[in-house]
C-alpha cells in the first residue's frame, strides 16, 4: 500500500543523507522524495512516498523519529490529505498534432509553458493518478521527454504538521 510520509527536519547539511541512508540500510524503497525549507528557515519539510504494509510503515516512522535531526513525522495516509505533483512533458507538435496536444492539455487542465515550431512543453499538476492518466491519454510516440516531481502532501482540515 502507498504511504505519504511528511517529515519536519532540521535544515542542516547531511540531514537528507541520513534519512535516505535509513531507508536504504533497511531495504525500504523511496518512490519519490521532495524537500524544501518551510516558513521557519531552520526547518525543512520532506515528503516521502513509499510502499509497504502498516507494520513496515510503523517501523519506518519509528526509525525516522530516532534520528536527531527529525522534529516530527506524520503518515498523511492515516487521515484525509491533499496530494499534488508536477509533471512537465515535452511533446512533438507538428501540423494536426498541435491542435490535439492543445486540446489534451485543456482537458487535463494543463498549461503549455513552452512553444517551438516542432514541440510543446505542457505542465500538468495533480495527484499521481491524474499525471499517469495524462501520459496514457496522449500518443506515446509524441512524447519527447518527461520530468516529474515527487508528491507533495498536506493534511486536510485541522491536521497540521508543526512543532
Amino acid at each position: 500500500m502507498k504511504h505519504i510520509i511528511a517529515v519536519l527536519i532540521e535544515n542542516e547539511a547531511g540531514a537528507l543523507s541520513r534519512v535516505v541512508g535509513l531507508f536504504s540500510a533497511r531495504g525500504y524503497n523511496i518512490e519519490s522524495l521532495t524537500v524544501a525549507p518551510t516558513e521557519d528557515e531552520s526547518l525543512s519539510r520532506m515528503t516521502i512516498v513509499t510502499t509497504g504494509s502498516d507494520e513496515v510503515i510503523e517501523q519506518i516512522t519509528k526509525h525516522l523519529n530516532r534520528l536527531i535531526e527529525v522534529v516530527k513525522v506524520v503518515d498523511l495516509t492515516e487521515g484525509s490529505y491533499t496530494e499534488r505533483g508536477l509533471m512537465l512533458v515535452k511533446v512533438r507538435a507538428v501540423g494536426k498534432e498541435r491542435e490535439e496536444m492543445k486540446r489534451m492539455a485543456d482537458i487535463f487542465r494543463g498549461r503549455i509553458v513552452d512553444v517551438t515550431e516542432k514541440s510543446y512543453t505542457i505542465e500538468v499538476t495533480g495527484d499521481s493518478g491524474k499525471l499517469d492518466a495524462f501520459l496514457v491519454a496522449i500518443d506515446r510516440a509524441s512524447i519527447l521527454e518527461t520530468v516529474r516531481t515527487g508528491a507533495s502532501g498536506i493534511g486536510r482540515g485541522e491536521r497540521i504538521l508543526r512543532v
